[in-house]
């Protein structure tokens, strides 16, 4: 038995298991850049953190999914820092997960490089963790939890949420590579293209089910039915879940 040590514990990382199998059910159906983008920002604040982003470097241009500030990025590769990001260094040479920047680190490396992490703190991206994943033929990529939040114990963080962290990173690389190939253009999400997901909570809904109910009838959580709902009801432009199965159901997406 749990003592009362043992429950605070576990009370307090199921909501951070919870996070982690709402985007593992989810990212299944992930099709499209936008989508990966939604969920992996989702996931991100769950945990506490503001931003995400995903890099990865091949023999051609960067590949890069992020929530980070496109002022941001723009000015990243136009002068080339992924040459120069000491976190993408490290994680092209460790195989480890890792934290990074903080209050408690003072920055090191060249000048430049400590130039870097100033300027990247003036867009919101003071520290994080990085999840180095490794491809073939010598190709790197990145996943990395980012916040401007100067008190975050990102050791600690590290330490405890090490393996979803970790498994949060590789199920994102994997899925993308699968889903999306290498190099890949973010495109924008045609209205009425809804996945084979969200066109069954849907039809779901329309029979009268409750969320409670669909989350039994298609073996995932509550949440993440919700989350299909939801993603469904933003792609129709219905101002709610029930114009939205009448949407559906006009246009025949539930047939």
């Amino acid at each position: 038995m749990l003592g009362g040590d043992g429950l605070a514990i576990a009370n307090k990382m199921n909501p951070i298991e919870d996070a982690f199998q709402e985007f593992t059910d989810a990212i299944q159906t992930a099709g499209d850049v936008n989508a990966f983008e939604r969920l992996a920002v989702r996931l991100a604040q769950r945990l506490g953190f503001q931003r995400f982003a995903y890099l990865r470097l091949t023999g051609e241009a960067p590949v890069l999914i992020s929530s980070y500030p496109k002022s941001w990025t723009d000015r990243y590769f136009d002068l080339g820092y992924q040459k120069l990001d000491p976190v993408v260094l490290r994680a092209r040479a460790e195989r480890a997960l890792f934290s990074w920047g903080g209050r408690a680190r003072a920055p090191t490396g060249s000048r430049a490089q400590r130039q870097f992490f100033d300027e990247a703190t003036t867009f919101g991206i003071r520290s994080g963790i990085t999840v180095p994943i490794r491809g073939g033929f010598g190709q790197t990529a990145a996943f990395t939890l980012a916040t401007s939040d100067r008190e975050i114990d990102l050791d600690r963080l590290a330490g405890e949420w090490r393996d979803i962290i970790h498994q949060t990173g590789l199920y994102f690389h994997a899925h993308v590579v699968a889903r999306l190939g290498a190099p890949f253009v973010k495109r924008q999400i045609t209205e009425g293209e809804l996945t084979q997901r969200e066109r069954q909570c849907l039809a779901w809904t329309a029979q009268g089910k409750t969320v409670a109910d669909i989350a039994v009838l298609v073996a995932i959580a509550p949440r993440t039915v919700v989350f299909h709902l939801e993603n469904a009801r933003r792609k129709l432009g219905a101002a709610s879940i029930a114009q939205c199965v009448a949407i559906a159901l006009r246009r025949g997406l539930l047939s």
